[in-house]
Protein backbone atom coordinates (compact mmCIF):
# COMPACT_ATOMS: atom_id res chain seq x y z
CA UNK A 1 0.00 0.00 0.00
CA UNK A 2 1.41 3.39 -1.19
CA UNK A 3 1.26 5.91 1.75
CA UNK A 4 1.12 9.60 0.79
CA UNK A 5 4.10 11.53 0.90
CA UNK A 6 4.43 13.94 3.92
CA UNK A 7 5.23 17.83 3.21
CA UNK A 8 5.96 20.32 5.02
CA UNK A 9 6.47 24.19 4.67
CA UNK A 10 9.62 26.07 5.83
CA UNK A 11 8.25 29.65 6.64
CA UNK A 12 5.66 30.47 7.83
CA UNK A 13 3.11 32.01 5.42
CA UNK A 14 0.98 35.79 5.77
CA UNK A 15 -2.50 34.25 4.81
CA UNK A 16 -3.65 30.91 4.37
CA UNK A 17 -6.71 30.93 2.25
CA UNK A 18 -9.30 28.05 2.61
CA UNK A 19 -11.78 27.69 -0.37
CA UNK A 20 -11.71 29.02 -3.47
CA UNK A 21 -15.34 30.23 -4.24
CA UNK A 22 -16.05 33.95 -5.76
CA UNK A 23 -14.92 35.29 -2.12
CA UNK A 24 -11.59 33.81 -1.42
CA UNK A 25 -10.87 34.39 -5.21
CA UNK A 26 -10.88 38.37 -4.48
CA UNK A 27 -9.18 38.36 -1.69
CA UNK A 28 -6.66 35.78 -3.95
CA UNK A 29 -6.41 38.62 -6.87
CA UNK A 30 -6.25 41.59 -4.78
CA UNK A 31 -3.25 40.58 -2.74
CA UNK A 32 -1.58 39.61 -5.92
CA UNK A 33 -0.07 42.75 -6.52
CA UNK A 34 1.00 43.28 -2.69
CA UNK A 35 4.77 42.81 -2.80
CA UNK A 36 6.21 41.17 0.07
CA UNK A 37 2.30 39.60 1.19
CA UNK A 38 2.78 35.60 1.14
CA UNK A 39 -0.18 33.90 0.10
CA UNK A 40 -1.73 31.00 -0.79
CA UNK A 41 -5.22 29.28 -1.45
CA UNK A 42 -6.35 25.77 -1.13
CA UNK A 43 -9.35 23.94 -2.42
CA UNK A 44 -10.18 20.52 -2.78
CA UNK A 45 -12.16 20.99 -6.25
CA UNK A 46 -10.09 20.19 -9.25
CA UNK A 47 -10.85 23.57 -10.79
CA UNK A 48 -13.57 26.88 -9.97
CA UNK A 49 -17.02 26.12 -10.56
CA UNK A 50 -19.88 28.57 -9.62
CA UNK A 51 -22.81 26.98 -9.01
CA UNK A 52 -22.87 24.91 -12.36
CA UNK A 53 -26.29 23.17 -11.54
CA UNK A 54 -27.72 26.55 -12.53
CA UNK A 55 -26.08 27.73 -15.38
CA UNK A 56 -29.17 27.50 -16.70
CA UNK A 57 -28.52 29.50 -20.45
CA UNK A 58 -29.77 33.16 -20.20
CA UNK A 59 -29.92 33.20 -16.64
CA UNK A 60 -27.97 36.64 -14.89
CA UNK A 61 -25.93 37.60 -11.78
CA UNK A 62 -28.04 39.81 -10.07
CA UNK A 63 -25.64 42.33 -9.46
CA UNK A 64 -23.95 44.54 -11.58
CA UNK A 65 -20.76 43.61 -13.73
CA UNK A 66 -19.09 46.41 -11.72
CA UNK A 67 -19.32 43.61 -8.43
CA UNK A 68 -16.75 41.28 -10.20
CA UNK A 69 -13.77 40.49 -7.98
CA UNK A 70 -11.73 43.44 -7.00
CA UNK A 71 -13.57 46.64 -9.01
CA UNK A 72 -15.04 48.21 -6.14
CA UNK A 73 -11.89 48.70 -4.82
CA UNK A 74 -9.15 48.64 -7.02
CA UNK A 75 -11.32 49.72 -10.74
CA UNK A 76 -7.32 49.68 -11.93
CA UNK A 77 -6.96 46.03 -11.26
CA UNK A 78 -5.29 43.67 -13.73
CA UNK A 79 -8.17 41.48 -12.74
CA UNK A 80 -11.32 42.92 -13.24
CA UNK A 81 -14.65 41.44 -15.72
CA UNK A 82 -13.55 44.18 -17.73
CA UNK A 83 -10.12 43.46 -18.26
CA UNK A 84 -10.77 39.43 -18.93
CA UNK A 85 -13.32 40.97 -21.66
CA UNK A 86 -10.00 42.86 -22.82
CA UNK A 87 -8.24 39.68 -23.05
CA UNK A 88 -10.70 37.99 -25.36
CA UNK A 89 -11.21 40.74 -27.30
CA UNK A 90 -14.64 41.18 -26.13
CA UNK A 91 -14.88 44.85 -24.98
CA UNK A 92 -16.33 46.26 -28.02
CA UNK A 93 -19.09 43.12 -28.46
CA UNK A 94 -19.82 43.89 -24.75
CA UNK A 95 -19.94 47.90 -25.07
CA UNK A 96 -22.50 47.73 -27.48
CA UNK A 97 -24.44 44.70 -25.94
CA UNK A 98 -25.52 47.62 -22.81
CA UNK A 99 -25.62 45.00 -20.29
CA UNK A 100 -25.16 46.00 -16.76
CA UNK A 101 -25.95 42.88 -15.41
CA UNK A 102 -24.09 39.62 -17.36
CA UNK A 103 -25.20 36.30 -17.51
CA UNK A 104 -24.53 33.56 -14.98
CA UNK A 105 -22.50 31.40 -16.94
CA UNK A 106 -20.32 34.44 -18.40
CA UNK A 107 -19.30 35.08 -14.62
CA UNK A 108 -18.06 31.59 -14.00
CA UNK A 109 -16.03 31.43 -17.09
CA UNK A 110 -14.71 35.56 -15.62
CA UNK A 111 -13.72 33.62 -12.11
CA UNK A 112 -12.22 30.85 -13.68
CA UNK A 113 -10.04 32.49 -16.04
CA UNK A 114 -9.00 34.49 -12.90
CA UNK A 115 -8.42 31.22 -11.04
CA UNK A 116 -6.29 30.18 -13.65
CA UNK A 117 -3.85 33.09 -13.85
CA UNK A 118 -3.01 33.63 -10.39
CA UNK A 119 -0.24 31.58 -8.41
CA UNK A 120 -1.24 31.96 -4.86
CA UNK A 121 -4.41 29.14 -5.94
CA UNK A 122 -3.77 25.64 -5.09
CA UNK A 123 -6.51 23.09 -6.49
CA UNK A 124 -6.77 19.69 -5.23
CA UNK A 125 -5.85 20.17 -1.82
CA UNK A 126 -8.18 19.32 0.51
CA UNK A 127 -7.90 21.14 4.25
CA UNK A 128 -8.16 18.76 6.87
CA UNK A 129 -7.35 20.64 10.02
CA UNK A 130 -6.32 23.90 11.71
CA UNK A 131 -4.67 24.28 15.09
CA UNK A 132 -2.84 26.96 17.26
CA UNK A 133 0.86 26.03 17.88
CA UNK A 134 1.92 28.21 20.82
CA UNK A 135 5.64 27.49 20.53
CA UNK A 136 5.60 29.05 17.50
CA UNK A 137 3.16 31.21 17.98
CA UNK A 138 1.60 30.47 14.20
CA UNK A 139 -1.49 28.96 12.90
CA UNK A 140 -0.82 25.23 11.56
CA UNK A 141 -3.24 23.82 8.35
CA UNK A 142 -2.63 20.50 7.48
CA UNK A 143 -3.68 19.75 3.74
CA UNK A 144 -4.24 16.98 1.67
CA UNK A 145 -2.93 16.63 -2.00
CA UNK A 146 -5.25 14.93 -4.39
CA UNK A 147 -4.50 13.50 -7.60
CA UNK A 148 -6.72 13.61 -10.96
CA UNK A 149 -9.41 11.20 -9.58
CA UNK A 150 -9.37 12.68 -6.33
CA UNK A 151 -7.18 10.29 -4.17
CA UNK A 152 -4.72 11.31 -1.93
CA UNK A 153 -1.32 11.53 -3.28
CA UNK A 154 0.56 13.31 -1.13
CA UNK A 155 0.15 15.28 2.71
CA UNK A 156 0.95 18.76 3.76
CA UNK A 157 1.53 21.52 6.37
CA UNK A 158 1.77 25.16 6.83
CA UNK A 159 2.13 27.01 9.17
CA UNK A 160 0.94 30.76 8.99
CA UNK A 161 -0.15 34.11 10.67
CA UNK A 162 -3.57 34.27 9.05
CA UNK A 163 -6.52 32.48 8.01
CA UNK A 164 -9.12 32.87 5.76
CA UNK A 165 -12.23 30.85 5.87
CA UNK A 166 -13.80 31.03 2.51
CA UNK A 167 -15.60 27.59 2.28
CA UNK A 168 -19.12 28.62 1.15
CA UNK A 169 -22.16 27.32 1.51
CA UNK A 170 -24.33 23.95 0.84
CA UNK A 171 -27.30 22.78 -0.70
CA UNK A 172 -30.02 22.66 1.82
CA UNK A 173 -32.89 19.63 2.21
CA UNK A 174 -35.81 20.74 4.32
CA UNK A 175 -36.05 17.83 6.87
CA UNK A 176 -38.69 16.38 5.70
CA UNK A 177 -37.62 16.06 2.15
CA UNK A 178 -34.22 14.39 3.19
CA UNK A 179 -35.78 10.43 3.01
CA UNK A 180 -36.67 11.46 -0.31
CA UNK A 181 -33.56 13.24 -1.72
CA UNK A 182 -31.14 10.53 -0.25
CA UNK A 183 -32.78 7.55 -1.74
CA UNK A 184 -31.60 6.23 -4.90
CA UNK A 185 -33.60 6.50 -7.93
CA UNK A 186 -35.81 8.29 -6.20
CA UNK A 187 -36.32 11.61 -9.20
CA UNK A 188 -35.59 14.53 -6.04
CA UNK A 189 -32.87 16.97 -7.14
CA UNK A 190 -31.67 20.12 -5.69
CA UNK A 191 -31.80 23.30 -8.16
CA UNK A 192 -27.77 22.87 -7.30
CA UNK A 193 -28.12 19.87 -9.43
CA UNK A 194 -30.81 20.41 -11.89
CA UNK A 195 -28.61 20.52 -14.96
CA UNK A 196 -27.30 17.35 -14.82
CA UNK A 197 -30.32 15.99 -14.26
CA UNK A 198 -32.81 18.19 -16.24
CA UNK A 199 -33.19 15.56 -19.02
CA UNK A 200 -34.32 12.80 -17.21
CA UNK A 201 -36.76 15.02 -15.13
CA UNK A 202 -38.29 16.26 -18.32
CA UNK A 203 -39.53 12.61 -19.15
CA UNK A 204 -41.18 12.83 -15.83
CA UNK A 205 -45.03 13.06 -16.41
CA UNK A 206 -45.63 15.64 -13.57
CA UNK A 207 -43.13 18.05 -12.58
CA UNK A 208 -43.00 20.05 -8.58
CA UNK A 209 -40.94 22.84 -7.68
CA UNK A 210 -40.51 23.53 -4.37
CA UNK A 211 -39.18 27.29 -3.43
CA UNK A 212 -40.15 30.63 -4.54
CA UNK A 213 -36.71 31.93 -4.60
CA UNK A 214 -34.97 33.03 -7.14
CA UNK A 215 -33.42 29.56 -8.22
CA UNK A 216 -37.16 28.04 -7.61
CA UNK A 217 -38.48 30.76 -10.67
CA UNK A 218 -35.46 29.84 -13.00
CA UNK A 219 -36.36 25.81 -12.92
CA UNK A 220 -39.99 26.86 -13.08
CA UNK A 221 -39.26 28.99 -16.00
CA UNK A 222 -36.85 26.45 -17.63
CA UNK A 223 -39.24 23.52 -17.45
CA UNK A 224 -41.75 25.62 -18.65
CA UNK A 225 -40.13 26.68 -21.74
CA UNK A 226 -39.00 22.93 -22.22
CA UNK A 227 -42.80 21.59 -22.17
CA UNK A 228 -44.81 21.38 -24.97
CA UNK A 229 -48.17 23.84 -24.38
CA UNK A 230 -51.49 22.25 -22.71
CA UNK A 231 -49.17 19.75 -21.47
CA UNK A 232 -46.82 21.14 -19.05
CA UNK A 233 -47.88 19.37 -15.85
CA UNK A 234 -45.98 22.03 -13.48
CA UNK A 235 -46.71 22.95 -10.10
CA UNK A 236 -44.72 25.85 -8.37
CA UNK A 237 -45.12 25.83 -4.64
CA UNK A 238 -43.22 27.59 -1.80
CA UNK A 239 -43.62 28.71 1.94
CA UNK A 240 -43.35 32.56 1.04
CA UNK A 241 -46.47 34.35 0.88
CA UNK A 242 -46.37 35.52 -2.62
CA UNK A 243 -44.13 34.76 -5.60
CA UNK A 244 -42.75 38.53 -4.74
CA UNK A 245 -39.91 40.24 -6.50
CA UNK A 246 -36.66 41.19 -4.97
CA UNK A 247 -36.03 44.61 -3.37
CA UNK A 248 -34.16 46.63 -6.09
CA UNK A 249 -35.32 50.36 -5.14
CA UNK A 250 -32.14 52.53 -4.86
CA UNK A 251 -32.34 53.04 -1.39
CA UNK A 252 -33.14 49.86 -0.63
CA UNK A 253 -30.06 48.65 -2.56
CA UNK A 254 -28.12 50.79 0.68
CA UNK A 255 -28.34 47.62 2.52
CA UNK A 256 -25.60 45.90 0.87
CA UNK A 257 -23.46 48.85 1.57
CA UNK A 258 -20.30 49.16 4.04
CA UNK A 259 -22.45 51.25 5.59
CA UNK A 260 -25.09 49.00 6.38
CA UNK A 261 -23.20 46.42 7.63
CA UNK A 262 -21.10 48.38 10.31
CA UNK A 263 -24.35 49.65 11.44
CA UNK A 264 -26.05 46.00 11.81
CA UNK A 265 -22.39 44.62 13.77
CA UNK A 266 -23.06 47.08 16.03
CA UNK A 267 -26.68 46.30 17.01
CA UNK A 268 -27.59 44.28 19.74
CA UNK A 269 -27.45 40.37 19.28
CA UNK A 270 -31.43 39.86 19.02
CA UNK A 271 -31.93 42.96 16.92
CA UNK A 272 -29.74 41.24 14.85
CA UNK A 273 -30.91 37.85 14.62
CA UNK A 274 -34.89 39.56 14.08
CA UNK A 275 -33.29 41.60 11.19
CA UNK A 276 -32.53 38.92 9.60
CA UNK A 277 -35.40 36.91 9.94
CA UNK A 278 -37.48 39.55 8.83
CA UNK A 279 -35.35 40.61 5.47
CA UNK A 280 -35.88 37.68 3.11
CA UNK A 281 -37.06 40.20 0.33
CA UNK A 282 -33.98 42.06 0.14
CA UNK A 283 -31.99 38.71 -1.07
CA UNK A 284 -33.99 36.00 -1.33
CA UNK A 285 -36.92 37.45 -3.42
CA UNK A 286 -37.17 36.82 -7.28
CA UNK A 287 -35.88 38.97 -9.89
CA UNK A 288 -39.01 41.11 -11.37
CA UNK A 289 -37.18 40.53 -14.81
CA UNK A 290 -37.61 36.43 -14.20
CA UNK A 291 -41.02 36.62 -12.81
CA UNK A 292 -42.34 38.64 -16.26
CA UNK A 293 -40.59 36.06 -18.03
CA UNK A 294 -42.54 33.74 -16.50
CA UNK A 295 -45.92 35.28 -16.81
CA UNK A 296 -45.03 36.20 -20.17
CA UNK A 297 -44.81 32.17 -21.44
CA UNK A 298 -48.03 31.34 -19.15
CA UNK A 299 -49.87 34.24 -21.31
CA UNK A 300 -48.30 32.74 -24.45
CA UNK A 301 -50.06 29.41 -23.74
CA UNK A 302 -53.27 31.37 -23.13
CA UNK A 303 -53.98 32.77 -26.95
CA UNK A 304 -55.84 29.28 -27.88
CA UNK A 305 -58.47 30.57 -25.03
CA UNK A 306 -56.82 27.98 -22.88
CA UNK A 307 -55.17 27.85 -19.61
CA UNK A 308 -51.40 26.28 -19.31
CA UNK A 309 -51.45 23.07 -17.27
CA UNK A 310 -49.22 24.91 -14.81
CA UNK A 311 -50.21 25.90 -10.93
CA UNK A 312 -48.42 28.41 -8.47
CA UNK A 313 -49.02 28.22 -5.16
CA UNK A 314 -47.19 30.44 -2.47
CA UNK A 315 -47.85 30.53 0.65
CA UNK A 316 -47.60 26.02 1.17
CA UNK A 317 -45.12 24.38 3.19
CA UNK A 318 -44.25 20.52 2.69
CA UNK A 319 -45.12 18.75 6.02
CA UNK A 320 -43.74 15.48 4.83
CA UNK A 321 -43.10 13.65 1.72
CA UNK A 322 -43.30 9.72 0.75
CA UNK A 323 -43.21 7.40 -2.10
CA UNK A 324 -46.81 5.81 -3.45
CA UNK A 325 -46.95 3.48 -6.17
CA UNK A 326 -43.88 2.27 -6.59
CA UNK A 327 -41.83 5.24 -8.02
CA UNK A 328 -44.36 8.35 -7.68
CA UNK A 329 -43.52 10.86 -4.93
CA UNK A 330 -46.60 12.18 -2.39
CA UNK A 331 -46.29 15.47 -0.66
CA UNK A 332 -48.34 16.41 2.35
CA UNK A 333 -48.78 20.38 2.01
CA UNK A 334 -50.38 22.58 4.42
CA UNK A 335 -51.71 26.25 3.36
CA UNK A 336 -50.40 28.75 6.13
CA UNK A 337 -53.21 31.50 5.90
CA UNK A 338 -55.83 29.13 5.18
CA UNK A 339 -54.82 26.45 7.72
CA UNK A 340 -55.72 23.52 5.21
CA UNK A 341 -53.79 20.43 4.11
CA UNK A 342 -53.95 18.35 1.08
CA UNK A 343 -52.00 15.98 -1.23
CA UNK A 344 -50.02 16.13 -4.28
CA UNK A 345 -49.15 13.10 -6.39
CA UNK A 346 -46.14 13.98 -8.55
CA UNK A 347 -43.49 12.16 -10.57
CA UNK A 348 -40.25 14.24 -10.04
CA UNK A 349 -39.60 17.26 -7.28
CA UNK A 350 -36.82 20.01 -7.75
CA UNK A 351 -35.76 21.21 -4.29
CA UNK A 352 -35.11 24.82 -4.81
CA UNK A 353 -34.75 25.64 -0.80
CA UNK A 354 -31.87 27.11 -1.19
CA UNK A 355 -28.26 26.70 0.27
CA UNK A 356 -26.70 27.03 4.18
CA UNK A 357 -23.59 28.23 5.12
CA UNK A 358 -21.43 25.28 5.40
CA UNK A 359 -20.19 24.42 8.96
CA UNK A 360 -16.61 26.30 10.09
CA UNK A 361 -16.62 24.22 13.58
CA UNK A 362 -15.72 21.07 12.23
CA UNK A 363 -12.47 22.28 10.13
CA UNK A 364 -11.95 24.68 13.57
CA UNK A 365 -11.98 21.47 16.10
CA UNK A 366 -8.30 22.05 16.97
CA UNK A 367 -9.24 25.51 17.44
CA UNK A 368 -12.16 25.23 19.97
CA UNK A 369 -10.71 25.97 23.39
CA UNK A 370 -9.78 29.68 21.63
CA UNK A 371 -13.46 29.98 20.13
CA UNK A 372 -15.54 33.00 21.70
CA UNK A 373 -19.46 32.61 20.70
CA UNK A 374 -22.34 34.29 21.58
CA UNK A 375 -25.66 33.61 23.36
CA UNK A 376 -26.34 30.90 20.41
CA UNK A 377 -23.01 29.17 20.42
CA UNK A 378 -22.52 30.94 17.20
CA UNK A 379 -18.68 32.42 16.52
CA UNK A 380 -18.35 35.70 17.49
CA UNK A 381 -17.21 38.10 14.16
CA UNK A 382 -15.76 41.06 14.95
CA UNK A 383 -15.83 44.29 12.25
CA UNK A 384 -12.83 43.71 10.38
CA UNK A 385 -14.38 39.97 10.19
CA UNK A 386 -12.03 38.02 12.18
CA UNK A 387 -13.00 35.30 14.62
CA UNK A 388 -13.28 36.76 18.21
CA UNK A 389 -10.55 34.24 19.40
CA UNK A 390 -8.68 33.95 22.97
CA UNK A 391 -6.52 37.12 24.13
CA UNK A 392 -3.16 34.50 24.20
CA UNK A 393 -3.60 33.97 19.97
CA UNK A 394 -4.43 37.52 18.92
CA UNK A 395 -2.00 39.18 21.07
CA UNK A 396 0.71 37.78 18.45
CA UNK A 397 -1.25 39.44 15.83
CA UNK A 398 -2.67 36.26 14.12
CA UNK A 399 -6.19 36.11 13.06
CA UNK A 400 -8.42 33.93 11.60
CA UNK A 401 -10.91 35.81 8.95
CA UNK A 402 -13.99 34.19 7.73
CA UNK A 403 -15.90 34.94 4.46
CA UNK A 404 -19.88 34.74 4.29
CA UNK A 405 -20.01 33.02 7.13
CA UNK A 406 -21.11 36.25 9.26
CA UNK A 407 -24.48 36.93 8.18
CA UNK A 408 -25.77 36.72 12.03
CA UNK A 409 -23.22 39.58 13.08
CA UNK A 410 -22.47 41.45 9.64
CA UNK A 411 -26.15 40.98 7.96
CA UNK A 412 -27.74 40.35 4.88
CA UNK A 413 -24.96 41.67 2.53
CA UNK A 414 -22.46 38.65 3.67
CA UNK A 415 -23.65 36.73 0.62
CA UNK A 416 -24.17 39.00 -1.36
CA UNK A 417 -21.08 39.58 -4.25
CA UNK A 418 -21.25 43.50 -4.47
CA UNK A 419 -19.42 43.36 -1.01
CA UNK A 420 -16.89 41.12 -2.29
CA UNK A 421 -14.32 43.10 -3.21
CA UNK A 422 -14.54 45.50 0.10
CA UNK A 423 -14.32 43.01 2.43
CA UNK A 424 -11.48 41.28 1.04
CA UNK A 425 -9.77 44.98 1.16
CA UNK A 426 -10.70 45.08 4.30
CA UNK A 427 -9.46 41.80 5.30
CA UNK A 428 -6.21 42.93 3.49
CA UNK A 429 -5.66 46.11 5.27
CA UNK A 430 -6.03 44.25 8.07
CA UNK A 431 -3.86 41.37 7.53
CA UNK A 432 -0.96 44.27 6.31
CA UNK A 433 -1.70 46.84 8.88
CA UNK A 434 -1.81 49.32 6.19
CA UNK A 435 -4.71 51.02 4.29
CA UNK A 436 -3.24 48.44 1.02
CA UNK A 437 -6.96 49.68 -0.59
CA UNK A 438 -8.05 52.99 0.97
CA UNK A 439 -11.40 52.56 1.28
CA UNK A 440 -14.63 55.03 1.77
CA UNK A 441 -15.76 56.53 4.75
CA UNK A 442 -19.41 56.42 3.24
CA UNK A 443 -21.25 54.59 0.92
CA UNK A 444 -24.64 55.38 1.40
CA UNK A 445 -27.10 58.41 1.36
CA UNK A 446 -29.09 56.63 4.27
CA UNK A 447 -28.11 56.79 7.48
CA UNK A 448 -29.20 53.94 9.28
CA UNK A 449 -28.94 54.88 13.30
CA UNK A 450 -28.83 58.19 15.08
CA UNK A 451 -25.80 59.30 16.10
CA UNK A 452 -24.12 59.17 19.92
CA UNK A 453 -26.64 62.17 21.80
CA UNK A 454 -28.85 62.32 19.23
CA UNK A 455 -28.87 63.42 15.91
CA UNK A 456 -26.38 66.48 14.62
CA UNK A 457 -28.29 69.57 12.97
CA UNK A 458 -26.25 72.31 11.54
CA UNK A 459 -26.47 75.14 12.81
CA UNK A 460 -27.59 76.77 9.89
CA UNK A 461 -30.72 74.37 10.05
CA UNK A 462 -31.56 75.24 13.63
CA UNK A 463 -34.77 77.47 14.14
CA UNK A 464 -35.64 78.86 17.82
CA UNK A 465 -38.95 77.23 19.52
CA UNK A 466 -42.19 79.69 18.50
CA UNK A 467 -44.27 80.93 20.68
CA UNK A 468 -47.72 79.43 20.97
CA UNK A 469 -50.27 81.72 19.41
CA UNK A 470 -53.36 82.79 21.51
CA UNK A 471 -56.80 81.35 20.56
CA UNK A 472 -58.15 82.82 17.45
CA UNK A 473 -55.32 85.15 16.07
Amino acid sequence: MNHPAHHISQAPRDLVGIGIGPFNLSLAALAHPLTGLDTVFYERRPRFHWHPGLLIEGARVQVPFLADLVTLADPASEWSFLNYLKTRGRLFPFYFAERFHIQRAEYDAYCRWVSENLTAVRYGHQVDAVRWNPELALFEVDFTQLDADGEAEAVGRAHTRNVVLGIGTEPHVPAPLRPLADAPGVPVVHAADYLGHRDTLLTAGHITVVGSGQSGAEVFLDLLRHRRAGGERLHWIGRTEAFAPMEYSKLGLEHFTPDYMRYFHDLAEPVRDRLVDGQWQLHKGVDADTLAAIHDELYRRTLDGGWPDAVLTPGVRVRTAGRVAGSRIELHLEHVQQGTRTRLTTDAVVLATGYRERPVTPLLTGLDPYLRRDGKERLRVDAQFRLTLDPAITATGCHVYVQNAERHTHGVGAPDLGLAAWRSATILNAVTGTQAYPLPARTAFTTFGLERGGPQIPPSRQVKALTPLADGI
